[in-house]
């Protein structure tokens, strides 16, 4: 697969998974580098206006 140029580097797709009944949504590496998150890790995934936000699960 080739390397996406500078300009579409942020642009993804959403996968069907699980039968049609989720979807999935894969981030760039450096996002989750720089957020310093890991592998099954949980987090809160909330809508605001046409927005989705991701952020870290607090206990």
């Amino acid at each position: 697969m080739a390397r996406r140029i500078l300009d579409e580097r942020n642009v993804r797709k959403l996968h069907k998974t699980g039968g049609g009944r989720a979807v999935s949504l894969t981030l760039p590496i450096e996002v989750v580098r720089n957020l310093k998150w890991k592998a099954k890790q949980r987090v809160v995934v909330r809508q605001v206006g046409k927005k989705v936000v991701i952020e870290d699960w607090k206990e």
